[in-house]
């Protein structure tokens, strides 16, 4: 990146969330024409960087400089009048209006006060013969496929005439022959002197595409420079910062050689042929990026989401599964990601959250035995460290990681033969981190089987026996303790030497 003829310059950009600080003083330059790849493993600061040039978020500190000026976006709008256009992984269009009324939007070429429909017309034929896209510009936006959602994103770009284009995830929905397309759209634009900021976990494609690479973790540019001088390698052992033999796994495991839980050829929209199984006193994680299926799967086994064929056979019973009610009552609970909106009644005490759904164990005549529910609350509080002034108190008063106690005391309570629990420590201290792993630990150590999903490939390889990574809704790989962290990282981008194929 050569700074003195910088198309784009940030100077120490920082934004945090709460407590969490997704980008760290982060300083880079882009300059004209240049297509520069950035990677970083999930809630390494990429979209959030991105987001911040491109107008959707305000920096904390720091500054931003485009074409020569600072400049301090106040919405995507305003960046993309003044030469800034960015393609995020959420389709940002009008569902209801047409593909060139999309195209056009904000710019309409006008004659008078009235659409130039024929200069649009021309406009948009120009556009396509520049990218090789094939769409109707009749075409009503809500009724196409998502990658030709995409396209019209991308056309709506060009037509700005942006000076930097920003995208996030752009081939993530196209196939083979429309990326290739897109490939040959992004060096053409380059050439023009456009450039490309591209977010990408296609590391192939990265090394394919882009003059410079960019490597986040932690909200930190770790390394930036010429892609011509990485491998798939030295950009793994950029995003995961570790020596590249570093080996994982502390604790004993409780796993038995029994098959307690198996699931074999589950698919539907989003699943293609998942099949695994899961020991009794086993922990097997599923690892992969942000939608490659994992949720998905945890929504399907439990019942949440349809499947279109597959079975679920729980000690060597198959099960019909269709609705959470069905797989609570069969053996099988789910903690779901977003506790406060799935998992909780925020305005509800701890006792009736964590009792939620053992109610009828403690009615008798019809009536609810406050007393024995609220004492056995409180035994359940102790189990999984719940902190936490009186048992009445509303869950909402409590911090994250008690809340997230509180589903973990539900799971005790209802102690199911397999227990899937989605993104656990998500937004919780150190010290209720660590004590959510014990937990785990200790429910498998009691026999049960548990199938957790996190996006923290520490934890992952931390607390499970197994780890299958899911990659576009498939099983790509099985990896078993011990675990090498740069094989595991490596497959959730393809890349599976050295691994069990399942």
């Amino acid at each position: 990146m050569n700074s003195s003829t910088a198309l784009v310059r940030v100077h120490e950009l920082t934004k945090t969330f709460g407590a969490t600080r997704a980008v760290r003083s982060v300083s880079l330059s882009f300059t004209e024409g240049e297509i520069i790849g950035l990677v970083g493993e999930n809630g390494a600061g990429k979209s959030t960087l991105a987001k911040m040039i491109a107008g959707v978020y305000t920096a904390d500190s720091g500054r931003i400089e485009f074409a020569g000026s600072e400049v301090a976006f106040r919405s995507p709008f305003e960046a993309l009048r003044t030469g800034v256009a960015m393609m995020a992984q959420e389709i940002m269009l009008v569902p209801d209006a047409t593909v060139i009324e999309n195209v056009f939007l904000g710019s309409t070429p006008r004659r008078g006060i009235a659409p130039n429909k024929s200069k649009m017309r021309s406009d948009f034929k120009e556009l396509l013969e520049l990218t090789k896209f094939e769409l109707d510009p009749k075409a009503v936006v809500s009724r196409l496929r998502l990658a030709d959602q995409q396209k019209v994103e991308i056309l709506r770009s060009l037509s700005r005439n942006a000076k930097l284009i920003i995208m996030d995830e752009p081939s993530a929905s196209l196939t083979a022959d429309e990326v290739a397309h897109l490939h040959a759209t992004i060096r053409e634009l380059a050439r023009r002197g456009v450039t490309i900021l591209l977010i990408s976990h296609f590391l192939e494609e990265v090394l394919e595409l882009t003059t410079t690479t960019i490597v986040m973790r932690d909200g930190e540019v770790v390394k930036a420079g010429p892609t011509k001088d990485e491998t798939i390698d030295s950009l793994v052992s950029g995003m995961v910062g570790r020596s590249l033999e570093t080996r994982y796994f502390d604790n004993d495991s409780a796993a038995t050689q029994q098959v307690r839980f198996s699931v074999e050829g589950l698919t539907n929209s989003a699943l293609h042929d998942i099949s695994f199984e899961i020991h009794q006193g086993e922990i097997l994680g599923l690892a992969g990026l942000i939608g490659a299926g994992r949720t998905e799967i945890a929504r399907a086994i439990f019942g949440a989401d349809a499947l279109d064929s597959g079975t679920v056979t729980l000690e060597g019973k198959k099960l019909s599964v269709t609705s959470p009610r069905d797989a609570i009552k069969q053996g099988i609970y789910m903690i779901p990601e977003n506790r406060k909106e799935e998992g909780l009644i925020l305005e509800a005490s701890i006792s009736e959250n964590m009792m939620l759904s053992t109610l009828k164990r403690y009615r008798k005549a019809g009536s609810l035995s406050t007393r024995k529910l609220g004492k056995r609350a409180v035994e359940l509080a102790g189990e999984v460290d719940l902190r936490y002034s009186k048992i009445t108190q509303s869950a909402l008063s409590l911090s994250g990681g008690n809340q997230q106690k509180i589903l973990f005391g539900r799971a005790v309570e209802v102690a199911p033969k397999v227990l899937i629990v989605d993104e656990p420590t998500r937004g919780v201290d150190i010290a209720a981190k660590r004590a959510i792993h014990e937990t785990l630990l200790d429910l498998a150590k009691s026999g049960m089987s548990i199938l957790f999903i996190s996006s923290e490939i520490e934890e992952v390889l931390g607390v499970c026996d197994r780890v299958l990574v899911i990659h576009q809704g498939k099983v790509q790989v099985q990896f078993t303790a011990p675990f090498n962290q740069k094989q595991v990282v490596a497959a959730f981008f393809g890349q599976t030497s050295g691994a069990k194929h399942d």
